[in-house]
């Protein structure tokens, strides 16, 4: 799925086994490989962000970085303001994706499980104190209603 730039891959998930009697123990989802090229850029910065269940993250906008986001442990709804409108992706552990967010798209993320969500996120510019490099925007017609049911009021 392509939209103005945002992108959603596929990842793949592998069972891991327990070495003694070959049972399944968990799994592995690979998030990046340098020579799989799935995302053109090289990571700069990587890391992990919690999001309380029915709480929103954003929206904000990110003038210079594109971002690359997995939803690792639990599950939220991105929000991406485009050209049309906004676009919504699902995201979880269970079913692993990249979701590509370029540069000057504004986006946001809510979590809709009953347990802290959690998103690795790679990108392609390191994040530095007072960088100015993030601006908050509001979605002032976007629908937030109808996530209320995940809102721990």
């Amino acid at each position: 799925m392509k939209n103005d730039g945002i992108r959603i891959i596929n990842l793949e998930k592998h069972e891991t086994k327990d070495i003694s009697d070959n049972h399944v123990n968990g799994s592995l989802t690979v998030v990046w490989r340098d020579w799989d090229k799935k995302i053109q850029i090289e990571p700069k910065m990587v890391y992990v962000s919690s999001v309380e269940p029915g709480e929103l993250k954003g929206p904000h906008l990110h003038k210079r970085r594109d971002s690359f986001f997995t939803c690792i442990h639990g599950k939220v709804i991105f929000i991406i303001k485009t050209d049309d409108g906004f676009q919504e992706i699902e995201s979880d552990a269970e079913n692993p994706t990249i979701v590509c967010i370029p540069k000057n798209y504004a986006s946001a993320h809510i979590n809709i499980s009953d347990s802290t969500s959690r998103i690795l996120t790679l990108t392609n510019i390191a994040w530095r104190p007072n960088d100015n490099e993030m601006e908050n925007v509001t979605f002032s017609n976007y629908d937030w209603k109808k996530w209320q049911k995940f809102s721990k009021d």
